[in-house]
């Protein structure tokens, strides 16, 4: 599959670019896209919730009534998990949610997402460009002679480029990535990838 190098214009350089087969044409595989996505979403979890049982609620020790007599329930501490103020339950606490998944799976979960969003449409190239200086309507005006300025959209740089990341960060459907931290989950998530000439070069001669 050939796609034309559009500048940041919007116009067609006159150049097209290949894309791999073996990257961009696969058969798609939709449980190894579901492990993967399931795996960064699980990365991204704090897992710091905590509630406090009966033997961590501060408060006196003391038997709060008499055992028997009363007609009532015997209790024998305030910090009973039935009583207001005391402890939890069966509450949640501290837990990695973080599990291994193997590299090959990875790598084709996110050649199955490239091919899903070739196969949409869903690829622009873009002619290599640097900002001189942190400017979001620069980076906005791009994004309209684009015609993706209304689209949820990732952008796939060469490296890492800080006027470029710093002109993009206010933009709430706008997400930018060096082709090494690209991943099946910002892939699925956007509506739009938008590769740089070069990060592109760089992922075909990468992946094998």
């Amino acid at each position: 599959m050939k796609l034309p190098v559009y500048n940041i214009t919007g116009k067609e350089t006159g150049k097209k670019t290949e894309l791999k087969e073996s990257i961009f044409g696969i058969e798609p595989n939709d449980h190894a896209i579901y492990l993967d996505v399931k795996q960064y979403m699980a990365n991204t979890r704090q897992g710091t919730h905590k509630t406090k049982e009966r033997s961590e609620i501060a408060g006196s020790t003391r038997k709060i009534k008499r055992q028997k007599g009363t007609g009532t329930a015997r209790a024998g501490s305030i910090k009973n998990p039935l009583f207001r103020g005391g402890g939890k339950i069966f509450g949640p606490k501290p837990k990695d949610y973080n599990f291994k998944l193997n590299k090959k799976l990875k790598v084709l979960a996110r050649k199955s997402a490239l091919t899903y969003k070739a196969n949409t449409n869903g690829i622009l190239i873009l002619e290599d460009f640097n900002l001189d200086a942190p400017k979001t309507r620069e980076f906005v005006s791009i994004q309209k002679n684009l015609k993706i300025d209304n689209k949820k959209s990732l952008m796939i740089l060469p490296g890492q480029n800080r006027n470029i990341f710093l002109s993009s960060r206010n933009l709430q459907d706008s997400k930018i990535v060096a082709v090494n931290d690209l991943n099946t989950y910002d892939i699925m998530n956007a509506a739009v990838l938008v590769f740089m000439e070069s990060s592109l070069e760089a992922l075909q001669s990468k992946e094998k």
